[in-house]
């Protein structure tokens, strides 16, 4: 069997997280991707924003798939040492920053992203993050190796938070360390583009007129 992972948007219009598909009826991404439509249309309108992973790895169409296969459905997303987490629990500026600091680095910097009150033009009440953990901490975490490989010396960790989180939480904690500051400045501004970029972690905002995932557009 293919076990099938929902998250986030899509998670919530199918009311489930996942589904079991016959390895014999799903060869490739992609016919698992027919069944899967067959089984809810709904799921064809999303079809163009939606990425998969295979395994933990993002895949393409043609990626075969095998008995056993974890293949999950990821939206986009909104945006492990050192340490690269999931956490439930509130954050810790001082955890990444101890996990990067050596007496051989002289720049720490770090960054802190904050619940809003506003956003769009909406008075946010509370935020709720959800993200497919393991893949999260492994691409936290091949965030940092890349880093560290483009600034040789550089430490990075990252810590972020998922569940329910009201206007003044931290929802992510980011430490960059080198010898010098200017790397350290450059190294944490690239951390927190690309978690936004490619991690698997989404934002649903709810405001006092409504709620939306953000990351899906119009």
């Amino acid at each position: 069997m293919i076990t099938a992972l929902y998250f986030g948007v899509v998670r919530e219009r199918l009311q489930r997280s996942q589904d079991t598909i016959p390895a014999k009826d799903a060869q490739t991404v992609r016919e698992l991707m027919a069944v899967l439509v067959a089984r809810e249309p709904s799921l064809r309108g999303m079809l163009g924003i939606v990425r998969v992973a295979v395994n933990q790895e993002f895949a393409n169409d043609d990626q075969p798939l095998h008995d056993g296969d974890e293949v999950a459905l990821i939206p986009p997303v909104s945006g492990g040492s050192g340490v690269f987490r999931v956490s439930d629990d509130p954050l810790s500026l001082d955890e990444v920053v101890r996990a990067v600091s050596t007496e051989a680095h002289g720049g720490v910097v770090t960054f802190t992203g904050v619940v809003r009150s506003e956003s769009r033009g909406k008075r946010i009440v509370r935020l709720e993050y959800e993200a497919y953990r393991p893949m999260a901490e492994r691409k936290m975490a091949e965030i940092g190796n890349g880093i560290a490989g483009e600034w040789p010396g550089v430490r990075v960790a990252i810590v972020h938070r998922v569940g329910t989180l009201v206007v003044g939480e931290a929802a992510v904690v980011i430490a960059a360390s080198a010898p010098h500051r200017a790397q350290a400045f450059e190294a944490c501004r690239a951390a927190i583009d690309r978690l936004k970029e490619s991690v698997p972690i989404w934002k649903k905002e709810i405001a006092e007129d409504g709620e939306e995932w953000i990351g899906l557009g119009p």
